[in-house]
This record gives structure tokens, C-alpha cells and sequence, in this order.
């Protein structure tokens, strides 16, 4: 049966896999690794610009490596769960430190990179070095699940555990490249979460849940939790030329290491970065985190002049909308920014 499994895979993928995304293209273990990070809970729609422009920026791995962090969350701003990008900047430093600048091979030996796991491994072990590796992303879990009947939630221990044996065992020994692409393929354009196309996929005649009418039940979901609710304000203070102020983030915790609006204990320490022209509310808005919602208050505030000394501190910036510095922003604080400057323009 394992055999017969990924011949039938890659017999589609021969057919009907996808060939022509940017990362397929001139395929090197660093591009791979790039483009996983990046797909990791992220559709490849979206993922196709932000890989493109940024492996025009670094190009290598020694490149990324040197470049500032600012500069990474930069070309980052939009993705979300930005620990990536600081995990992907981490990890080329590591590469290039230990390994002369050569990803190291083996997917055990990948996973010493952070931000770097077992699947994010496996994959960049089967195709960016061509070795024998097993990967169980997203789109895996449900083909597997569906084919093999399995029923819970994947993120629990043990039904994680029986989905790798599973994978390990179809995991074929030739073209293992083109096996774990048609793989991703699979669960994203055939084996997807809602109106999957059955009448089209090779695994059809021996698939579990589809003979016994479970498609729509498996994988199981994730238990749902209520998500508590924090409170923020956030302060939009512009100079009189329109500057915003900004400050960054420390490199733990959330948006960490990214620039953001300023939020204040006391509303009255905004007299020490300049004196008031005017203060008005604006409207705010609700952005959830996976473990937590956050419902930001927004005031805009506008000052006659500013104090010298702000200035002088390393985590402040007069940000100009217009001509922007290279600097990592916090979704909803570039969206804000956005938002800010079509009222004001």
C-alpha cells in the first residue's frame, strides 16, 4: 500500500501539481527554507510577492545574515507572526557561523536552526538537498487524516504521533522531491478543508473518511478556548511637519523588535515629548492575537513644537509617511498610519 500511495501521488502531480511558484524555480536549500518560513499559516497567494521581493533583497543567506533586523521586519511588515522573520534572521547568522554559509544536511541536523521544525526540516531536506525526509505540514495532516481515518485533533501528542508514522511509511525512497511537493499540493488544491474535490483525487478508491462519509469530520478540530480580552491606547503624535512618532518594541514578546505607537501609563507624559496643539479621539478598532484580543483606543494628538531630548533616545523615531524609513511595522499600526494620513491628506 505505501508504494502504491505515492506512485498514485506522483502520478497526479506529473499531471496537475504546481510547477511555477517563484520558490520552484532555481530551487536551493536557502530558497526553500525561505519560502516555508513564509508559508507557515500563510497562503500562497499572499506569499508569492513578499518571496520575491525578498530574496531580491538577500539573495543569499550571507546576505541575510549582514543585513539589520530593521531591515528584515521591514520586508516582513504584513506577513504576521513576525517571530519568523526573527527567526529566519537568527537563523542565517547560525548557518553562516557554523556551517561556512552551507545548510547543513540531514533534517535532524536542519532543526538545530531556529524557528526551524521537524516538517520545516523535512522539507528543506527532500527538496532543497535532495535527501530522504518526511514533512507533515497543514495540508498533510488532512490528506492523511482523511485517507487514514484518524480521528482528533492533530495538534494533540498522540494523534500527531500516529499521523508521522503514517507519513514516514509513504514516504517514498525515489523522486522524494516531487513527492513532498505534490503532497502541499494535494491539500491545498484538492484535499482542502471545505468542499474538497473528491471526484478528482488519486486517493479516492481506497480513502477512508470518504467511504465512510467523514470527510467533513476529519481532521478533528481544534477544542475551542474563549479568548480573553486586553486594552490598549494607542497615540498617533504627529510634529508640524507631520511627522509620526514612533517607538520600538524590545525583541521579546509582542511585535517584538517592530516600531509601533507610543502608549502612555499617564497621558500626561506626552508633555515631555513636545507641547500639545490638540488632542482628539479617533476611531478604534479590535485585533486578535491567536491567544487574546486586543482593543486598541486611538487618540490623535498634534504638538506646537517638540522637545530636543526625544530625540536622542535609540527606540524613538519621527516616522515620515511619505518618504518611510526601512523599519519593521506592526500590522495594525501601519494600517493606522494608512488610515491616519487619507483623513489628513
Amino acid at each position: 500500500m505505501p508504494q502504491d500511495f505515492s506512485q498514485r501521488i506522483l502520478n497526479w502531480f506529473d499531471q496537475h501539481g504546481r510547477k511555477h511558484l517563484p520558490w520552484q524555480q532555481n530551487i536551493t536549500p536557502y530558497s526553500v527554507w525561505i519560502s516555508e518560513i513564509m508559508l507557515q499559516q500563510t497562503q500562497v497567494s499572499t506569499v508569492i510577492p513578499y518571496f520575491e521581493r525578498f530574496m531580491a533583497r538577500f539573495p543569499s543567506v550571507q546576505q541575510l545574515a549582514a543585513a539589520e533586523i530593521d531591515e528584515v521586519l521591514h520586508l516582513w511588515t504584513g506577513l504576521g507572526y513576525y517571530s519568523r522573520a526573527r527567526n529566519l534572521h537568527k537563523a542565517a547568522q547560525y548557518v553562516v557561523s557554523h556551517y561556512q554559509g552551507e545548510f547543513p544536511k540531514g533534517q535532524l541536523a536542519l532543526t538545530e536552526l531556529p524557528g526551524v521544525g521537524r516538517s520545516t526540516a523535512g522539507a528543506i531536506e527532500a527538496i532543497g538537498n535532495r535527501g530522504i525526509a518526511t514533512i507533515l505540514d497543514g495540508n498533510v495532516k488532512r490528506v492523511l487524516a482523511r485517507f487514514h481515518a484518524i480521528e482528533g485533533w492533530p495538534g494533540q501528542t498522540q494523534v500527531e504521533k500516529q499521523l508521522w508514522q503514517v507519513a514516514e511509511q509513504h514516504t517514498p525512497q525515489q523522486r522524494c522531491a516531487d513527492y513532498t511537493q505534490a503532497m502541499m499540493d494535494m491539500g491545498a488544491t484538492l484535499c482542502t478543508r471545505s468542499k474538497p474535490k473528491c471526484t478528482e483525487c488519486p486517493l479516492n478508491n481506497d480513502c477512508r473518511a470518504l467511504a465512510e462519509n467523514k470527510i467533513a469530520d476529519l481532521p478533528g478540530k481544534k477544542p475551542r478556548k474563549t479568548l480573553p480580552i486586553k486594552n490598549s491606547t494607542m497615540y498617533i503624535i504627529a510634529d508640524q511637519q507631520g511627522h509620526i512618532l514612533l517607538k520600538k518594541r524590545p525583541p521579546q514578546g509582542i511585535w517584538g523588535g517592530l516600531w509601533v505607537l507610543p502608549e502612555f501609563e499617564n497621558p500626561d507624559q506626552i508633555n515631555q515629548i513636545g507641547d500639545l496643539d490638540g488632542y482628539n479621539p479617533l476611531p478604534g478598532f479590535r485585533h486578535t492575537f491567536s491567544h487574546f484580543h486586543l482593543d486598541i483606543e486611538v487618540m490623535s494628538v498634534t504638538l506646537k513644537n517638540k522637545h530636543p531630548q526625544i530625540m536622542d533616545a535609540d527606540d524613538m523615531l519621527w516616522y515620515n509617511y511619505y518618504q518611510p524609513a526601512a523599519i519593521g511595522l506592526a500590522a495594525p499600526v501601519k494600517q493606522l498610519l494608512d488610515r491616519y494620513h487619507e483623513e489628513t491628506a
